[in-house]
């Protein structure tokens, strides 16, 4: 999605409960991560493996998803407590096709690669130094801080991506989950909770609703 069509679409692109429907967004494939084999030390190799939505190449970088901005913090900050500072030294963090040259080095499990190398910058002994250069498209922000509405859209409401959901699906699939549902919501004692649950189900798509409904008295003789 263009960065310019995020503000005006028809829901907030980025309000995790939304899915941004295929018609307007073809998926397109960048690549495909293939595991090929079990790990040979589970503690080497998945207890102390980290991942971080703040690593980036150059040329990506974060879009305003409030969910994302928060972990662009929290994640790096839960790996150096849980593994430590120097969690990007280990086989199974550390990149294989180069050496990362950061300032990154002593505390828990350095292990010394650096020498005697400064750990400052600037320096005069060739280490690496800030280029100041984007490494990201910048994203416009305007407004003021504070508790306020979030901005309305056509469709900022719990039900139009389920009824979309709902008539995409085939008809034995409708049937499953209609049965599936019908089979729990069957089970409550009380007919107004039964209401309010089925008409969730009409809210999303009339006909869903509808068989639901039916299903349910079915059920329930």
């Amino acid at each position: 999605m263009p960065v310019a069509e995020a503000a005006t679409y028809r829901f907030n692109p980025f309000d995790l409960t939304k899915v941004w429907p295929h018609a307007d967004y073809p998926v397109i494939e960048i690549g495909k991560l293939e595991l090929n084999r079990n790990p040979q030390n589970i503690f080497a190799e998945v207890e102390q493996s980290i991942f971080s939505p703040a690593h980036f190449v150059p040329g990506i970088g974060p879009s305003p998803d409030k969910m994302l901005q928060g972990r662009l913090f929290a994640y790096g900050d839960a790996h150096r407590y849980r593994v430590g500072i120097n969690a990007d030294h280990l086989p199974v963090n550390r990149p294989h096709a180069t050496e990362a040259r950061t300032h990154a080095r002593d505390g828990f499990l350095y292990d010394g690669r650096h020498g005697g190398a400064k750990n400052y910058e600037p320096n005069s002994f060739g280490g690496p130094f800030q280029t100041d250069r984007a490494l990201w498209q910048p994203v416009a922000v305007d407004g003021g801080t504070g508790n306020h509405e979030a901005p309305s859209h056509a469709e900022d409401n719990d039900f139009v991506q389920a009824g979309n959901l709902y008539r995409l699906m085939s008809e034995e699939e409708k049937e499953r989950l209609i049965g599936n549902l019908a089979g729990s919501i069957s089970q409550v004692s009380r007919e107004d909770i039964i209401e309010r649950a089925i008409n969730n189900f009409r809210q999303a798509d009339g006909d869903f609703g509808k068989r639901l409904e039916a299903a349910v008295q079915a059920l329930r003789g």
